[in-house]
């Protein structure tokens, strides 16, 4: 059984010495423990520092592309050197590394294949109220769309088994902590969250500049996320709404016209019948879209079957390949003994 702990990197030379130092060394049940950076085009020392940590893989983007296109190298990565679970931590130290066996123990024991760990945001000091308050909207909203219960979703400190890791597709370039667990939750893959520690604040996150601006990006992800797998709702939503606002000023026109006032109101005769073609045609757009997601579906689970059998294409020539030298030096070696009598 081999784990491989993911960290993707921009710019950390000053705090990863000290997340490296955190890792655990061994953990029941896991055989093999090893470390992976992903150095999302930093300008300073990271590599060196890395390289001089003992880590074991290194993934470097030229220029840098984004967490979620961090995340996903370090996934892809993680997979071809052979990860049976793959831990996905920060660069500034935030979690505590003692807790990653208690992070993939759901994994071990055949319970989920992907497991999230719960900061407990509410009890950290250094979250603002305001923080606090958008962290547990936006947890609701993810889990209401999600049909999950993972209470924070925002956290990067989770980790998947292989299986998970094949059949997940970041294609958010902004972040991978929500889409992940949407997409769990709509694949039905096996998602649970365990209470976790972190460690003193070290430095101010990177991933946005602002407040608002970290909250448009995440409704954005969300909305687009949850499209993409319920494409029907959506825009029945969205059609329908629109369809009863047409339909509400027809029967107003409807109302002025056996009054013997329907004259007056041409206009809102219009506007209803303008109301009432797009609406049917969003329904209908959505009728296509969920055409689209079925076309989509098999399409990832072609793509699942081809990683998988990549993998075990990939074990099985290195288990080959070391078996057939052995049977090469035996046959040789039987070929110098020399024959008695």
């Amino acid at each position: 059984m081999k784990l491989i702990i993911q960290i993707p990197c921009l710019n950390e030379e000053e705090t990863l010495p000290q997340t490296l130092a955190d890792l655990p060394k061994k953990v029941d049940g896991v055989d093999v423990i090893e470390t992976l950076i992903i150095d999302d085009g930093s300008t300073d020392n990271t590599v060196e520092v890395a390289s001089k940590c003992g880590v074991d893989h290194i993934v470097r983007h030229t220029n840098n592309k984004g967490l979620a296109e961090a995340f996903t190298s370090g996934l892809d990565a993680s997979i071809k050197h052979g990860a049976n679970i793959i831990v996905n931590t920060d660069g500034d130290n935030q979690y505590q590394g003692s807790d990653i066996a208690k992070l993939i123990k759901p994994i071990l024991d055949g319970e989920a294949d992907m497991v999230v760990g719960d900061r407990q945001v509410q009890t950290l000091e250094h979250f603002s109220f305001i923080k606090k308050l958008l962290q547990w909207i936006g947890s609701r909203v993810v889990q209401q769309v999600s049909n999950t219960s993972v209470p924070d979703t925002t956290s990067g400190f989770r980790a998947f088994s292989r299986d998970a890791a094949l059949r997940l597709n970041v294609l958010s370039k902004f972040t991978y902590t929500l889409e992940t667990i949407i997409q769990a939750g709509k694949s039905n893959i096996a998602i649970t969250h365990v209470p976790v520690k972190t460690n003193d604040k070290l430095r101010e996150s990177r991933l946005f500049t602002s407040i608002p601006a970290y909250v448009k990006r995440s409704v954005a992800t969300i909305f687009r996320i949850y499209t993409m797998y319920e494409p029907l709702k959506t825009f029945s939503i969205i059609g329908g709404f629109i369809f009863s606002g047409g339909a509400l000023l027809s029967l107003r026109f409807l109302y002025f016209y056996l009054i013997g006032n329907g004259g007056g109101h041409i206009q809102s005769l219009i506007l209803s019948a303008v109301l009432l073609l797009i609406g049917f045609q969003v329904m209908m757009f959505g009728l296509l879209a969920d055409l689209i997601r079925g076309n989509r579906q098999l399409i990832e689970d072609t793509q699942y079957r081809v990683r998988k059998i990549e993998v075990r294409g990939r074990a099985y020539s290195n288990g080959t390949t070391g078996k057939s030298s052995k049977v090469k030096k035996r046959t040789r070696a039987k070929k110098l003994e020399p024959k008695k009598g």
